[in-house]
């Protein structure tokens, strides 16, 4: 029962996600308070596991309302031109150039393990150099999506070290024969880049939006067109802005201090740095505020909803069932077959309840048949890993959507067949290289 509850309430919140039929807070508040009633949770019970989904995501919540504060300082004093500019005269605004160098610059960013500070990293200077070129902005966040997806099997990155939680063996040692691995998929993915960026050149030319040429001086003359805009400018301080902000990615990969603490620091030194007057900075913060606040309130909801689902068992449940409604003939293979489901999986399960509940059941079952339990556990956490920003359990893709200005529903429809794919071919490439 707890299971096809679960199943009902993670299904009904996907499909009001993806046909846009709700806000996601409504949704992720409503469902699965209403599947706890259904399941015979009382009030009591309902506000521990409530309590408990919102201390998990709190410090993700205090981290990006100060990064996006952040951020939009930087912005607005100037601090990404320089690089939109460079961009743009390596890519002479060339799509695929452009979305073959996303790929680079996230595969990159994601060195720390951290989907948030990578999406916080890349999204802001890359967004208005996608917008000039009439870019999808969807296109944007999917391709940083898949290179972080590939640089996350890093021992530091969450999914490895479930794997190695679940299998008793050491991060370091499982990651070792994934290093090939990373640099063929990373090969594969500037290959799958171009292909998109073709298809998103051929679809601007089609719609007569496709920018011949565009030059750093275009790009710098658009929003700074705008007086207010360019009055917040402060080019004789973008060396110190660019320390700063370097200072923070340093800071973040190294994790000497809770991101959160990373960032309101950073904020308390940008904003007297750049502007000296208190009204000023308040309009900042208040300019920046909303899109902060909103992301908050959305990066709540969705702990509420981990926390019910996850400690009324309704995910351990439906891990479970999954594995023995099987039939039977399918079972040695079960590995590959979860591992094929892998990115589609993303959509119903969390990250806990893949690899906390579905891996250890799977391994147990297929090493009865005689599979390596390590290449078992290779087979399901690649096959899944590639699916890990499509998922709206992520709070770091409920990041990405908000600073892309995205709506999460529509990005799971534009991303999930490409994302899928890929996770195939990745897959495939392992077998190759006799991973798994």
């Amino acid at each position: 029962m707890l299971s096809i509850i679960g199943l009902l309430v993670i299904l009904t919140i996907v499909v009001l996600l993806i046909r846009q039929k709700i806000n996601p807070i409504v949704a992720l508040v409503i469902v699965p308070f209403i599947g706890a009633l259904i399941a015979g949770f009382g009030f009591e019970q309902i506000t521990e596991f409530f309590n408990d989904g919102i201390s998990s995501v709190l410090s993700v919540v205090i981290m990006f309302i100060f990064a996006i504060l952040f951020f939009g300082v930087m912005q607005d004093a100037g601090l990404f031109n320089p690089l939109i500019g460079r961009m743009v005269k390596l890519s002479r605004g060339n799509v695929i150039l452009v979305a073959i160098a996303t790929v680079i610059i996230g595969a990159v960013a994601h060195l720390d393990g951290s989907g948030a500070s990578t999406f916080l990293i890349t999204i802001p200077p890359l967004l208005p150099l996608y917008r000039k070129l009439n870019m999808s902005p969807y296109l944007l966040v999917m391709l940083i999506g898949l290179s972080a997806s590939i640089m996350n099997m890093v021992p530091w990155g969450g999914p490895l070290g479930r794997t190695a939680a679940v299998t008793g063996a050491d991060p370091s040692e499982l990651w070792q024969p994934l290093i090939p691995l990373q640099v063929v998929l990373i090969i594969l993915l500037i290959l799958v880049a171009a292909l998109l960026g073709y298809l998103e050149k051929m679809r601007l030319k089609r719609g007569g939006q496709l920018v011949d040429a565009l030059s750093a001086s275009e790009l710098e003359m658009g929003d700074d067109q705008d007086e207010d805009k360019q009055s917040l400018r402060r080019p004789k301080l973008l060396w110190l802005n660019l320390l700063l902000t370097l200072l923070v990615v340093g800071f973040l990969m190294w994790g000497a201090l809770p991101a959160g603490m990373v960032f309101m620091l950073a904020l308390s030194i940008a904003l007297p740095l750049n502007y000296r007057s208190t009204e000023l900075q308040m309009e900042r913060i208040k300019e920046h505020a909303p899109n902060a606040l909103m992301m908050a309130a959305i990066i709540l909801a969705a702990g509420s909803f981990l926390g019910i689902l996850s400690n009324t068992g309704m995910l351990d449940a439906l891990a479970e069932d999954i594995v023995y409604i099987l039939p039977a003939f399918m079972v040695p293979y079960l590995h590959y077959i979860l591992g094929f489901f892998g990115a589609p999986f993303e959509l119903i399960l969390n990250t806990d309840a893949y690899y906390f509940a579905l891996l250890p059941l799977v391994e147990e079952i297929v090493t009865g048949y005689g599979v390596d339990s390590i290449k078992a556990a290779y087979t399901m956490m690649i096959g899944n890993i590639i699916g890990t920003f499509i998922s709206p359990f992520s709070p770091a893709l409920w990041l990405a959507v908000g600073l892309a200005g995205i709506e999460m529903g529509r990005y799971i429809k534009y991303a999930f067949f490409w994302v899928w794919g890929f996770s195939l071919l990745a897959l495939a490439a392992a077998f190759l290289m006799g991973i798994i």
